[in-house]
This record gives C-alpha cells, sequence and structure tokens, in this order.
C-alpha cells in the first residue's frame, strides 16, 4: 500500500488548470517548496507536461506521490485500461501512486467503472485507488462493491460548503476525504474572519483555511503560480488553531457556496 497522504503527502500541489511553461515553473518551484504530492488528470490534458516537470527535477520516483484521475468518457472496458497505460506514458511512470474515477457516471451506477478501477490496480498499474466527487451514498455502494481499499474520495472541501455528510460517510465507510479548491478559488478571501484569525497566528488568511482543512483530517491539494503562494500554502504545519476558533471557521459551512454545482457538468451529481 502506498504511503499515500502520510507525512508531507498531506499537502498536495494541484495542477489545474496550468500548463506549458507556466505549470513547470509552477512544479519545480512547489518541489523546491517541499511538496512531494502532485495531482493531475486526463481531464486537465497536462499529464505529459506535468510528468516532464517531475522527471527533471531530480527528485527520485519513490519520493513523489503522483495522483492522476480517470476521465468519465473512458469508463468502459475497450477504453480504460489503455487510457490508464496511456497516462503512465504521459507521467513517464510505470505506475501512478494513485489512481482516482475522477467523476460518478453520468448514469450514477458506480459498479462498473469502480471494477473497472480495481482490474487496473490488479494489473499494477496503480499502488492505489480512490475515487472523486463521490456522494455519501456512492460512498457506501462503492465500499460494497469491490474488495480492494479506496483511499480517498476527493471532492470540493473548504470553509464555505458544509460537507458534514461526506465526513460521516468517511467515518463509516473508511474512505478518507481529500480536499480540490481548497480556497473556493479565493472566495473565502471575502470573509474577513480568516485574516483577523490569521493575525492571532502571524498567519495568512489562506493558511488559516489550509489549517482548518488539515485539522478536520483531510488532506488538501492546492494550486498557484505564484512563488510566495506555492510556498506559504506548504508552510501551514507550525500552528495549530483552536477549537474556538475552529467553530468560528464551522460557522461559515453556512454560506452554502460550492463551485461545482449540480448538472453543471454531466456527471456532477446531486450533492449531499
Amino acid at each position: 500500500m502506498t504511503i499515500y497522504f502520510q507525512g508531507s503527502f498531506q499537502r498536495g500541489f494541484g495542477t489545474y488548470p496550468l500548463k506549458g511553461d507556466a505549470l513547470r515553473a509552477a512544479a519545480l518551484t512547489a518541489i523546491e517548496a517541499g511538496y512531494r504530492a502532485f495531482d493531475t488528470a486526463q481531464m486537465y490534458g497536462n499529464e505529459a507536461e506535468t510528468g516532464a516537470a517531475l522527471a527533471s527535477s531530480g527528485i527520485a520516483r519513490n519520493d513523489l506521490c503522483i495522483t492522476t484521475k480517470v476521465h468519465p468518457d473512458n469508463y468502459c472496458e475497450e477504453k480504460f485500461l489503455p487510457s490508464v497505460e496511456a497516462s503512465l506514458k504521459a507521467l513517464q511512470v510505470d505506475r501512478v501512486d494513485a489512481l482516482l474515477l475522477h467523476w460518478p457516471p453520468a448514469d450514477g451506477d458506480v459498479a462498473p467503472s469502480l471494477r473497472l478501477l480495481q482490474s487496473a490496480r490488479e494489473k499494477g498499474l496503480a499502488d492505489a485507488i480512490g475515487v472523486s466527487n463521490y456522494t455519501a451514498r456512492m460512498m457506501h455502494v462503492a465500499r460494497a462493491v469491490i474488495d480492494e481499499p479506496l483511499v480517498t474520495n476527493q471532492v470540493e472541501f473548504h470553509p464555505l460548503v458544509d460537507q458534514r455528510k461526506l465526513l460521516a460517510a468517511a467515518s463509516e465507510t473508511g474512505i478518507p476525504l481529500s480536499s480540490y479548491a481548497s480556497i473556493a478559488r479565493g472566495e473565502v478571501f471575502k470573509h474577513g474572519l480568516f485574516a483577523e484569525i490569521g493575525r492571532t497566528y502571524g498567519k495568512s488568511a489562506a493558511q488559516v483555511v489550509l489549517r482548518w482543512i488539515l485539522q478536520k483530517g483531510v488532506p488538501l491539494n492546492t494550486m498557484s503560480t505564484k512563488p510566495e503562494n506555492i510556498r506559504a500554502n506548504f508552510d501551514i504545519m507550525d500552528f495549530t488553531l483552536s477549537s474556538i476558533d475552529m467553530e468560528r471557521i464551522d460557522a461559515l459551512n453556512a454560506t452554502g457556496y460550492r463551485i461545482i454545482k449540480a448538472g453543471q457538468l454531466p456527471w456532477a451529481p446531486e450533492w449531499d
């Protein structure tokens, strides 16, 4: 089993929507800052550029945790494994540390794609497997459908959306959550509470948000092209939010801000 989400791998660098020179520069800055977990996807169209950047970094493969995600258009027997093999070739690796299903299938029947995902693991194409954008119900179905443990359900997770049902499902199924859109694509900065709390700890508003996510027990992914932000997003392990500050931030869950709404994409489900 991979050491997915242990130690420094709790803080991953997301590559969406980066491409070209911007991706290479950001990834190498992230390596320098201490990141060793990198997240990409077939849908992003940047696996080859991500692979090239990591290959040029000088970091040993075993010291990296690479995650990619299968496009829903490839959730069929004739496409699934060939698409994963193409991803590995693009990433310049013989297996990924974690292979995820990027979205539930449009018809909501998660069982067939989960079995295909398990077959990729059995063929040695991934050290671990997981899912993304699953509802609580889907997490329970997944746990019943396949024997292989799922290392994550990667979901939109930030203080402006209430994900208590998914956190409960994570506890019930043993499928941990991990976050994307960890600062709600900047929406959190419209709320002065984070900067106010940050002044108490000598940290930025973004660092407070990211620390809140980690203290919820949720590993996170962040993305930036600015070197100072890349470094700051990684530098969140030297302070702990008090229970009072955690509760103040929790109250913002009622904002109900969600970046990707049901129906916005063909595969976006009715969220919990």
